[in-house]
């Protein structure tokens, strides 16, 4: 070993002697450059430094190697002297060695509120610990439109604690996530949704059957389709069946008719940014994916096609059937033609034909789901905010927002 290499480098051996150096207090630009600023006279080695900045009050936590002997107690005043002087308190401990590791198993549990309660945290945090997890750090995502937060835990197996918090959040009325921590989380780069009830507000062929006049025939097929009391192909062609006739300019019309679902701009121009492809597959027609395709920037749409002869709907589809099966299909197909894992894929819908493509993507997201995609899915979202998936993927408001500030 090199005599001038010390025998334990900072931060990776348990009989270090460290010191943690705590200051606490208002909040004002420089308070992190003068406390290292302050230590630096006593050539000690940062171990660790965390700070959190919560409604204008500063917690700045160091943890740096023990200063040359005799020189701990002339530090002790330097550091309390200078924090008198910007008006702040602080705390120092002795102590050996760095942070206590990590257990295995690591996850990131987000936790999505509108609103986030004292008594939701509570039972979300005891059912952590009841697991065997333990809560390392604690990092706010969003305050608006929901207000997010993500645990990072160690200690327990993701499945075991994803098992233990299902039920615990459906009874409290939250949101909860949980993924295995590590690089794969930031690699999903394909996110390939649903449409109608999803991307949009509407059910499409219910647009549609507004101008037949079968809204309501219509409507309740549909309903027992999504959820899963009726195979959805059969159920389509006859839905389809009662829009024979319909000239083709209607398509223009429920086109304008069309609402986004609040948030959708804002989740898909922020994946864009990030460099994510994003792609739309729909039990709905071509005639509206198409549309959004080209207004959206999506990179992949599929949806059915419905048959139009001599400028009027036949009230038959044509082509390849998009069903249950077929939306699992597609989301192989995109994964391919993106070069992306299937593990490394983000599913998000409502509906019971939207199980395959949820349980087959490396995430499944329910979103505003019938209950029965709720209890199959991997996770779910009961805020009608699609951007909200952003928050699952360690995405944080603030970054949305620069990122839109930027484009501005």
């Amino acid at each position: 070993m090199n005599a001038s290499q010390p025998p334990h480098p900072p931060g990776t051996t348990a009989d270090v002697p460290t010191l943690l150096v705590k200051v606490f207090g208002k909040d004002r630009p420089g308070i992190t450059a003068g406390l290292f600023d302050t230590l630096a006279a006593y050539s000690v080695h940062v171990v660790d430094i965390e700070q959190v900045v919560t409604r204008g009050r500063i917690v700045l936590c160091a943890l740096i190697t023990e200063p040359a002997a005799g020189k701990e107690g002339d530090l002790r005043a330097t550091v309390h002297g200078w924090a008198e002087s910007m008006k702040l308190e602080t705390e120092i401990i002795s102590g050996i060695g760095d942070n206590r590791p990590r257990g295995v198993g690591r996850s990131h549990v987000t936790v999505l509120g509108h609103p986030l309660t004292a008594r939701s945290t509570s039972q979300i945090t005891a059912r952590i610990t009841e697991s065997g997890g333990n809560i390392d750090r604690i990092f706010r995502l969003a305050k608006y439109p929901v207000t997010a937060v993500e645990f990072a835990v160690s200690g327990t197996e993701t499945e075991t604690l994803r098992t233990a918090l299902a039920t615990e959040a459906a009874a409290l009325g939250v949101d909860v996530a949980v993924v295995a921590a590590g690089l794969q989380r930031r690699a999903q780069r394909l996110i390939v949704m649903d449409v109608d009830s999803t991307l949009i507000q509407d059910e499409v062929i219910e647009l549609f059957a507004a101008h037949a006049g079968c809204e309501d025939k219509v409507a309740e097929v549909t309903a027992a389709a999504m959820r899963g009391e009726l195979d959805f192909e059969q159920s389509l062609h006859a839905r389809v069946a009662l829009l024979a006739g319909l000239d083709e300019s209607v398509v223009d019309k429920v086109r304008s008719e069309v609402r986004l679902t609040p948030g959708a701009r804002t989740l898909i121009r922020t994946l864009k940014r990030l460099g994510y492809q994003v792609g739309v597959v729909s039990g709905g027609f071509t005639q509206v994916t198409d549309d959004l395709q080209e207004r959206l920037g999506l990179d992949f749409a599929q949806a059915n096609t419905l048959e139009v002869q001599d400028g009027k709907l036949t009230g038959r589809v044509v082509g390849e059937i998009v069903d249950r099966a077929g939306k699992a299909r597609l989301l192989r197909r995109f994964a391919d033609q993106a070069g992306v894992p299937l593990s490394q894929t983000v599913a998000i819908g409502d509906g019971a034909n939207d199980l395959d493509m949820l349980n087959a993507a490396g995430l499944g997201v329910a979103f505003n789901a019938k209950p029965v995609v709720r209890q199959a899915a991997y996770t779910a979202v009961n805020v009608p905010f699609l951007d909200t998936v952003l928050y699952l993927l360690g995405i944080t408001r603030e970054e949305v927002e620069v990122a839109d500030t930027d484009e501005g």
